[in-house]
């Protein structure tokens, strides 16, 4: 039997999804996107990658949810991992972070953006 395209994502999923936000927002987006405020060229950037992670994700033709976003910061991580990225154990130097930091900044980004009726 196959389940159909729509069919929501499992409570467990839902909460494996949230659980990767609330990490990667502890982790890079609190203080990224607080540095972000603060510095307008390092918003820009975010808001272009923003733009860039809504269109890999179709954002323009459904709306986003938290299974789409978390599901795309962990491929990300995972690809760059398989390059030899390490996640910073320490602060982060917000004035020059790098494509893939400010990558996971816009899905911080997005996240907080989200209705509360997707986050599924």
């Amino acid at each position: 039997m196959r389940v159909p395209r729509t069919r929501v994502a499992t409570p467990s999923a839902a909460v494996a999804a949230r659980s990767t936000l609330t990490t990667l927002t502890v982790s890079v987006g609190t203080a990224g996107l607080a540095a972000a405020r603060q510095n307008p060229g390092l918003l820009a950037e975010v808001d272009q990658h923003a733009a860039g992670v809504r269109d890999s994700l179709h954002g323009d033709r459904r709306p986003l949810t938290v299974a789409a976003l978390a599901g795309y910061a962990e491929g990300l991580r995972a690809a760059a991992s398989e390059h030899g990225w390490t996640p910073p154990t320490g602060p982060v130097d917000w004035s020059a972070p790098g494509w893939l930091l400010t990558r996971l900044l816009a899905v911080c980004l997005l996240a907080r953006a989200l209705d509360p009726r997707h986050l599924a």
